[in-house]
């Protein structure tokens, strides 16, 4: 199980003010996501929460395309993003993570990804998403958030 932290709740959030990604924000108190991305995330123009990130070299597997762990590294990060307004708050663990890859990403191309939350109550949200690399179309995934309570 992977932890997050919800969006806006003083965890770690900064926004980044220069660069290809400005306007955005990303989790400074997250090291593993700084370390496979970094991860990026803003609200649409629509409402909408959107990750994003650079594809690089270190992100391709042996045959020059985005390794598959990757995608799913940057898919149960978005997971959180996309459920920022349902966690309310509150912080919360990958119940079940899955993905179905459509497409190859390359060095270069922007890698997004895009959701909703399909069911949310009590301590259970679901969420369904997609990553597109440039607009095409890379890995569908679904997941299952559980809210928790942090222990100190």
């Amino acid at each position: 199980m992977s932890e997050n932290e919800a969006v806006g709740s003083g965890g770690g959030l900064i926004p980044v003010t220069e660069g290809e990604f400005a306007g955005w924000s990303t989790w400074n108190s997250d090291a593993f996501e700084q370390r496979a991305g970094p991860f990026y995330e803003r609200r649409d123009e629509d409402g909408d929460y959107v990750s994003a990130f650079r594809a690089e070299e270190r992100h391709m597997n042996g045959a020059g395309f985005m390794h598959g762990g990757c995608l799913m590294t940057f898919a149960d990060s978005a997971l959180f993003t996309i459920a920022t307004d349902a966690l309310a708050e509150s912080h919360g663990v990958t119940m079940h993570l899955a993905g179905d890859f459509l497409d190859p990403a390359r060095v270069g191309q922007l890698i997004e990804a895009r959701g909703e939350v399909v069911r949310a109550g009590g301590k259970t949200i679901y969420v369904v998403g997609k990553i597109t690399a440039d607009g095409t179309p890379v890995l569908s995934f679904n997941g299952i958030i559980r809210k928790i309570t942090r222990r100190d």
